[in-house]
């Protein structure tokens, strides 16, 4: 019997059509923003969905895996490490990733994210245990590319890209770090003396080099100072040679005024050099001061007579004017 006024046909129609539309959004699937969708049919991988409206075979293909495609971190736990200097260390660390291809990453392997955990793990170990304790401590970076690097190049086949490791903190037990604390600062006590020394050193150079300097530019003022006086000593002596040669040319002229100055200007000289010597306290004169001038006037005298005639003669015949040969007084 009809319900409602609807026949039999008409409930089916109307159950055909919830049916159709159940089986038409059974099949469409929105995958969200920075994730991908596998698709398996009849449990086999048949292709990819990507981001937005999708649209599959109802009952026949389903979604596989749902990946996130985003950059991801992943927390690297605590552990000890053995450094080639045999230096136990603990260090942590994180891992940044990103799914490049949502198959390989769902299907090459199993436990992705534990992979690649203990895949880093695994390569800090072996990387920060090849390195000394002081070149671990001081070369983080060169760590960090080293692990990074090997990472990368496992994780490849399973369609990931490792963007970055990096360590957060190293930490050596607490008496290897009060043995690196006294050993700094014996270093650095040890930096401080041979800069101490290098300026005590630099420091007597300069010195000495101002010692030096000082030296020879005394020598030069020393001998600028000798070249100086002998060329006043030796105008000095031109000066009195010419002096000598004048006089002794009025001596041979028989000019008597010059030798009572030559014979005066030495006697006053000497008397000088009497009165003013050093090791002379008392002078005691042996003469009155005009008979000074008495013996220069008799030395004056003496030499009046030394040249006699002779100069008189001279100094007539200069005074008589030649008047030409006589005729005897005939015209």
């Amino acid at each position: 019997m009809p319900i409602d006024g609807l026949t039999g046909f008409d409930i089916f129609l109307i159950g055909l059509l919830v049916l159709v539309i159940l089986i038409f959004f059974a099949g469409v699937k929105t995958v969200p923003q920075g994730y991908n969708y596998t698709i398996e049919r009849f449990g086999r991988y048949r292709k990819t969905l990507a981001p937005g409206l999708n649209f599959i075979i109802p009952f026949v293909d389903r979604i596989g895996h749902k990946l996130n495609m985003m950059e991801q971190v992943l927390d690297v736990p605590s552990q000890e490490v053995i450094t080639r200097d045999n230096a136990t260390v603990t260090a942590d660390g994180v891992t940044f990733y990103q799914v490049l291809d949502a198959a390989r990453a769902a299907y090459e392997v199993l436990g992705l994210q534990n992979a690649i955990l203990n895949l880093t793990m695994t390569n800090i170990r072996s990387v920060m245990g090849s390195m000394d304790l002081d070149n671990l401590l001081s070369n983080r970076d060169e760590i960090n590319a080293q692990i990074l690097r090997v990472v990368d190049a496992a994780a490849e086949p399973w369609g990931i890209k490792i963007t970055r490791i990096e360590i957060k903190d190293i930490n050596p037990p607490r008496d290897l770090v009060d043995a690196m604390a006294r050993q700094m600062k014996a270093e650095r006590e040890k930096r401080a003396s041979i800069l101490e020394a290098e300026g005590k050193r630099q420091s007597e150079i300069l010195k000495a080099e101002g010692e030096k300097q000082s030296l020879i530019l005394e020598a030069e003022g020393r001998r600028e100072s000798a070249f100086r006086d002998a060329e006043a000593r030796e105008r000095e002596a031109e000066a009195e040679a010419k002096a000598t040669q004048m006089v002794s040319a009025a001596i041979a002229a028989g000019d008597v005024q010059a030798i009572n100055y030559f014979v005066a200007n030495k006697y006053v000289e000497a008397f000088k050099e009497l009165a003013t010597s050093r090791n002379q306290k008392t002078l005691i004169l042996p003469m009155e001061a005009t008979s000074l001038l008495g013996a220069l006037s008799g030395i004056g005298e003496i030499a009046k007579e030394a040249f006699g005639d002779e100069a008189k003669a001279g100094r007539t015949a200069s005074r008589i004017p030649d008047t030409g040969p006589s005729n005897g007084g005939n015209t």
